[in-house]
Parts: structure tokens; C-alpha cells; sequence
């Protein structure tokens, strides 16, 4: 499916594509980090489904899509935590639930530890907690230059099945990455490798962080993850107090791609039960 052309709106100094639509209680889907990625890529497939009962807000973030960056400054979590607050309130969404799905995750925590006011509750697939071996797939991303054959091997590692990734997907992912052919902001997010021959060790949310967390959070990873491997899910929702966990089998690190109607089942039992005064009379 090609991605729709959605809205910009100048926030700081990023003037940021989103999606916007439905209407009712906010849901913000934050797209992963892969090359070509889009708001649209990740989420397409689910976001008319939420937008039946929820207004869904989906961004491309900094860097990402049809986002550009902003000249001279470097991507960072600090860029991109401020990016998404400032798109909030320009939308004038209050509180909301962040759906992230990878970096998308921790771009999620990293704004509910910064202000938690704004965040209801929290939605975290893919998501790199604690800390943890760097895997070959997850790095192999760094080293993509653009063509369409790159753009299948990388696009191979993300499902369990292969076979989700089509023609359509390949060419599309492709030619967005076109936009950002140094893979700026995925560098960004990885971590440096070591000069001393040990291995690359990723950090995402820490644990002792992870156990402040006051919200209401559903955690869902695929057992055949090798992206993020699924211990590291597991660990998470042993430490966020108010936490539940789905696991799929025969799942890679796209729940929301390759199981999309049980995500949004899933999801949307989560908002039911745990925020019924927003349920449509």
C-alpha cells in the first residue's frame, strides 16, 4: 500500500509529515528505525482500524519519511522527545497513548520519563530495554546503501515469514530511503563499537527507570524477534509495575505488520479495559 501524503506542520525547526485522523481519546503510533521507514509503512495497515474509536496521530519523525532534519543540528533523543511534545501540543493533543513499536518504544519512555503528565498509558512492541548484545540484524541496518536488492535484505530480517515483504514494500521502502541516503538518523541511534574488540552493547531504558513507570503498559514482542531478542521484553515486564505481556509465536519484530488483526484486537482490549470512560457510548 503507498503511503498517503498526510499533513506538515513547523515544529522548532522540523517541519514534520503526520498522519491524523479519527476522532475520540488520542493514540500516537511512533514508527520503528529501520531504512525507508515511514509513519505510513509501520502503521497503515492498523491505523483505520484504531481510527474507528480513537483519534490516531502517526508522525514521521526527524529524519525519517518525508521529515527531514534540522540543518545543523544533530538527531538525538532530546531532538526527537521535543519534536513529538511540540507536535502534540501544536495538534492540541492532551494526554495521550504512545504506541511505539522499536525505536518507537524508546523514543515513548523517553518522553514519558521527561513528562509524564503526558502520557496515559503506553503500548511498547520491538522495544530495546536494558541493556543487551548488539545482533547482527539490528546492525545490519546501519550498513544499507540504497538500492532495491539492500533494501530486501534488510526488509528479510524483520519478519519471522519472509514472505510478507512484497514487491510493493520493497520499492516503496526503497525510494523513501532515497530521501535519506546517509541513514543519518539510524546511525544516530546506535551505539559506538568498542576499539577493544568487545561486543557492542545496546542501552535501551534502564531497569531501575523502567520500575517508576505509573502507567498502564502492554508489552508485545515475537518470540522469533532476532532484531531485539524477546528476553529482553520479558525482563521489561518483570520490572514496569502495572505491566502485561504477549507473546507471539512465529513472530518477528513486526507484531503490528505480520499479526496485524490480533495487534489491533490486543490494543484495543488494552484501552478498553483500562480506560473505559473513554469507551463510545
Amino acid at each position: 500500500m503507498a503511503s498517503p501524503q498526510g499533513s506538515f506542520v513547523t515544529v522548532g525547526d522540523v517541519r514534520t509529515h503526520y498522519h491524523d485522523v479519527g476522532a475520540g481519546p488520542p493514540v500516537v503510533l511512533l514508527h520503528g528505525s529501520g531504512p525507508g521507514v515511514s509513519a505510513w509503512e509501520n502503521w497503515g495497515r492498523v491505523i483505520p482500524r484504531l481510527a474507528d474509536t480513537h483519534r490516531v496521530i502517526a508522525p514521521d519523525m526527524a529524519g525519517f519519511g518525508l521529515t527531514e532534519g534540522p540543518a545543523g543540528q544533530p538527531l538525538d533523543i532530546k531532538l526527537w522527545v521535543a519534536q513529538l511534545t511540540e507536535l502534540l501540543d501544536a495538534l492540541d493533543v492532551g494526554p495521550a497513548v504512545l504506541v511505539g513499536n522499536s525505536f518507537g518504544g524508546g523514543l515513548s519512555l523517553a518522553t514519558t520519563f521527561r513528562d509524564p503528565s503526558r502520557v496515559r498509558g503506553l503500548v511498547l512492541m520491538g522495544t530495546p530495554f536494558g541493556r543487551f548484545e548488539q545482533t547482527a540484524a539490528l546492525h545490519q541496518g546501519t550498513e544499507y546503501t540504497p538500492s532495491l536488492e539492500n533494501m530486501r535484505a534488510i526488509l528479510g530480517r524483520f519478519p519471522h515469514d519472509p514472505a510478507i515483504v512484497t514487491d510493493e514494500m520493497v520499492r516503496t521502502r526503497y525510494e523513501m530511503s532515497l530521501r535519506h541516503p546517509d541513514n543519518a538518523a539510524l546511525r544516530a541511534l546506535m551505539p559506538e563499537k568498542p576499539t577493544d574488540g568487545q561486543p557492542v552493547i545496546v542501552r535501551g531504558a534502564p531497569f531501575e527507570r523502567l520500575a517508576t513507570l505509573t502507567q498502564p503498559t502492554l508489552v508485545l514482542h515475537g518470540r522469533e524477534d532476532i532484531v531485539i531478542p524477546m528476553e529482553v521484553a520479558v525482563d521489561a515486564a518483570r520490572h514496569i509495575p502495572d505491566s502485561e505481556l504477549h507473546l507471539f509465536g512465529r513472530c518477528g519484530h513486526w507484531v503490528q505488520l505480520e499479526r496485524p488483526e490480533a495487534f489491533v484486537l490486543l490494543v484495543r482490549d488494552f484501552l478498553a479495559r483500562r480506560f473505559p470512560a473513554d469507551a463510545p457510548a
